[in-house]
């Protein structure tokens, strides 16, 4: 019989051929090889300094790794498929680095099992402040639109229906808030996820003497896992970052819907840029919002992802199991696509027109200073409730004779109720009727420009 020489001296024959290539995790490794070679330069110093390897052995464990990384940044290791993962690539490559002696050193005191755990670390920590970056462009990008956008009023709407006027640029700052949301929420997993578990062994620790605490220091993390059990079978960091990635793509598609909802002949609210839209193969006057289709249709794979590595999760006993080996492909492609979805969108953001003229045009029909003149009756003592109704009234008697408010005679609004004076014309007025908002959060344009003061200097120290 062939000997699995992968698994040592236990086995006496070699892994059948399907079974290699079902097993087989390498073309989802190759996102953590770098992951990995860093974390293995770190167990290797903390190995040489406490003595668990000599300092002959410590020297060309480092410069084999180094010679190992430069291949990976170079795009020149070569991967060899019979050895399953990317751990044992790496290992394999070093032998011819540095030796078959000292290379066999390296896993002293260490398993695959909290070594994958910790590589799965130090990626989240590399791709979520890639993913970051974009998202703090993407902020800059909207609040560059807002900022040329205050004096701009446009319809708001609720259950897709003309509601009450509003600037464009507090619309635009409504996404800044999410994306601000959506960082918050990496740095807050992040605070979570950076410890090493190196050092949990496979399951049950080491007999080594080994200095935990040094490889997180080396490694820049800010502590070490409390249970060697849970830290080889925990993945919850990647269920946080998956999750933080599912929402912020569910704000990337809601705005994504009102870019193509905005950009039909039906709203006429914007026109996107040549470099961001498509034509037809078929009807050459078309010309498609196809970037911002895509963002909302990468949603739901996200998503998908996300419900993955869920399933997987939850019927796992402790420790390890080798089911877990699912979880970097939902978690590859999930960080893939939201930082990839993120950039366009950041980039496209500059590229759109919005057509003021329209937007304002738009507050001409659909009642929606409607609410004003209830809050008017309000000021001249006709409780809430009771001007609801009679405002009612009012855009009931407009739609059946085809007229907007203020298309009515002050006679006509008093027929509805006495309390209606000549100052009711002014309150119908969009404009006045966005700056009668002051308040904090609110339209007015202090608040607004408050708020894009605001957004730019929080930025600012995000550069």
């Amino acid at each position: 019989m062939a000997t699995n020489k992968s698994w040592g001296g236990r086995f006496t024959q070699d892994v059948n051929a399907l079974a290699q290539t079902f097993s087989t995790s390498i073309e989802t490794d190759k996102h953590i090889a770098l992951d990995d070679v860093e974390g293995s330069l770190a167990h290797a110093a903390m190995l040489a300094e406490v003595g668990l390897v000599s300092a002959e052995h410590g020297q060309k464990l480092k410069a084999g790794l180094e010679a190992v990384r430069a291949e990976l940044l170079a795009g020149t290791f070569p991967w060899d498929p019979s050895l399953e993962d990317v751990h044992m690539n790496v290992e394999r490559r070093l032998a011819h680095f540095a030796g078959e002696d000292a290379a066999g050193r390296l896993h002293t005191a260490r398993s695959r099992n909290d070594q994958v755990a910790l590589d799965a670390r130090l990626y989240l920590r590399r791709r979520l402040s890639e993913v970051r970056g974009h998202l703090v462009a993407l902020e800059l990008a909207l609040v560059a639109q807002a900022e040329l956008h205050v004096e701009t009023l446009m319809p708001g709407y609720t259950h897709l229906q003309r509601a009450q006027p509003v600037r464009l640029a507090h619309h635009l700052l409504a996404y800044r808030e999410m994306m601000k949301r959506d960082r918050g929420r990496i740095d807050d997993l992040l605070r979570r996820a950076l410890v090493s578990p190196l050092g949990s062994g496979a399951l049950a620790g080491t007999p080594h003497p080994i200095q935990r605490e040094r490889v997180a220091a080396l490694l820049g993390l800010s502590g070490i896992t409390a249970n060697s059990l849970d830290a080889v079978s925990d993945r919850d960091a990647m269920l946080e970052a998956m999750s933080a990635a599912s929402i912020s793509m569910m704000h990337l598609s809601r705005f994504s819907e009102e870019l193509v909802l905005w950009s039909t002949l039906e709203f006429g609210f914007i026109e996107i840029g040549d470099a961001f839209t498509t034509g037809s193969s078929m009807m050459p006057q078309k010309k498609n919002p196809d970037m911002a289709e895509l963002v909302r249709g990468k949603c739901g794979r996200v998503v998908g992802d996300l419900v993955a590595l869920f399933v997987t999760m939850k019927g796992l006993p402790l420790s390890y199991n080798r089911d877990m080996q699912e979880d970097k492909p939902a978690l590859t492609d999930a960080l893939d696509t939201w930082a990839s979805s993120v950039a366009i969108t950041a980039a496209m953001i500059p590229a759109i027109r919005f057509k003021s003229e329209n937007m304002r045009r738009a507050l001409s029909d659909g009642f929606v200073t409607a609410t004003e003149l209830a809050d008017f009756l309000v000021t001249k003592g006709v409780p809430f409730r009771d001007a609801h109704h009679v405002v009612g009234r009012v855009v009931g008697d407009c739609v059946a004779s085809g007229r907007r408010l203020e298309d009515l005679s002050l006679e006509e609004y008093q027929a509805h109720h006495a309390a209606f004076t000549e100052e009711t014309f002014s309150w119908i007025d969009p404009e006045r009727a966005v700056e009668r908002r002051q308040v904090p959060g609110g339209p007015a344009r202090a608040f607004v420009l408050e708020a894009i003061r605001t957004a730019k200097e929080e930025l600012s120290l995000e550069g």
